[in-house]
């Protein structure tokens, strides 16, 4: 009994790890044929490779991607999330170099169809494009902003903004490294900035979604 359980534990091994080794570099690619999907999607037209890197912001690390045209930039492709009411959701936030939300997109959300899940169709996401965050107040109009929240999803819609409100804290954080010339981290290659947290908790839970 031992040796056959042994056995079965042995080709099950084996045979995942060969699997493993197939799927790797098919998934890798997909993942990031998605990825520059996404940042196509939420930047202005670009010339050369989007140039990833991660900057701090109140303890947390955000990945980011810098595009530019002629040698100049032109924006950043910014990922950041907020808990909904299914779950986290996770957008890719392209501002541009003067700090103008130029369009969003949904990377992953588990809201619930129908409701929250709405938040990729256009009807409510377009509200995001070309958004001026110093002419505009991001959040939903029932706290006194400038979003028309999903009906009868305001947690989602909440969670939307505050995603986006978050990748304008990675902008500025970016803006300020920038600014400043700070030195990477030398272990990491990472800039570390210290900005005040932008709040990407959970907002209140008392409304339906």
């Amino acid at each position: 009994m031992t040796l056959c359980l042994f056995a079965v534990c042995l080709v099950s091994s084996a045979l995942l790890a060969a699997v493993y080794a197939v799927t790797k570099e098919p998934i890798e690619i997909a993942e990031q044929a998605k990825t520059n999907n996404a940042i196509a999607q939420v930047v202005p037209e670009f010339d050369g490779e989007p140039v990833a890197d991660t900057v701090e912001v109140a303890g947390k690390k955000y990945p980011f991607y810098a595009v530019s045209k002629e040698g100049k930039p032109v924006g950043y492709a910014i990922t950041s999330s907020s808990v909904g009411y299914g779950g986290p959701i996770t957008l890719m936030v392209g501002i541009t170099s003067d700090r103008i939300i130029y369009n969003t997109t949904v990377l992953s959300q588990a809201e619930t169809p129908g409701l929250g899940a709405k938040c990729v169709e256009p009807e409510f996401a377009d509200q995001f494009k070309s958004f001026d965050p110093m002419q505009k107040k991001l959040s939903v109009k029932k706290d006194g902003g400038d979003i028309d929240a999903i009906t009868a999803s305001t947690i989602t819609s909440r969670a939307y903004a505050k995603a986006v409100e978050t990748a304008i804290a990675v902008y500025d954080a970016i803006s300020q490294a920038a600014s400043q010339e700070l030195p990477a981290d030398a272990s990491t290659g990472v800039t570390t900035v210290t900005v005040d947290d932008c709040g990407a908790d959970q907002s209140d839970n008392q409304d339906n979604e």
